[in-house]
């Protein structure tokens, strides 16, 4: 793995190695209200948003605010219970909150990377996934207005990611069977709701 891939495969885990006891201890009030392996919410289709309110943007700045609690690069609305077609992400510390509604994957390149990827619901758990180098997306903003966007690299992985739980796939649904046994044995050890 290149120096590059690296740093981005760590970034996406973001799991620091330590956290000052402020940091943990906010991560750990934060991972409270993520829903962990095991709840059939995490392998269910999210419904379409149909209702741009208030409501929906408080929630959208709420799972901002449990994502960076958490240390995490992205939150789909299943993580938090809701099987809503939502997820928010920030790929740079100082970047702006995004916010993507009913994010329909219009196009993806013939090239693949594989990097390893983590996962807020899936705790301890670091599995290397193959996905498509390059994206785009349409989907609506926290206001209903429509949006279409090209990533790649960190940011393009953490679209495919959040889009996966929008659909039901976890990362050890991607993962080869190697690591999908030891990722299951990791989370047996760790309990339910771990």
């Amino acid at each position: 793995m290149s120096d590059q891939s690296q740093t981005e495969a760590e970034e996406l885990r973001r799991e620091p190695p330590e956290l000052d006891p402020e940091m943990l201890a906010r991560r750990e009030a934060a991972l409270v209200h993520v829903v962990k392996f095991g709840d059939p919410v995490l392998k269910s289709r999210a419904a379409e948003v149909e209702l741009f309110d208030d409501r929906l943007r408080a929630e959208i700045d709420r799972m901002g605010r449990l994502m960076n609690d958490a240390v995490g690069v992205g939150m789909a609305a299943n993580q938090v219970g809701l099987l809503r077609r939502f997820f928010v992400y920030r790929v740079a510390d100082d970047g702006p909150l995004q916010a993507l509604a009913n994010p329909v994957l219009e196009w993806r390149s013939d090239e693949e990377e594989t990097f390893e990827e983590g996962c807020l619901s899936l705790p301890h758990v670091v599995v290397e996934v193959t996905r498509p180098a390059r994206i785009r997306v349409s989907a609506q903003d926290r206001f209903g207005e429509p949006i279409e966007l090209e990533a790649e690299g960190l940011e393009g992985r953490v679209i495919q990611h959040e889009l996966d739980h929008l659909d039901g796939v976890l990362i050890i649904d991607r993962a080869t069977r190697g690591q999908r046994r030891e990722a299951m044995r990791i989370l047996r050890e760790l309990g339910p709701g771990s």
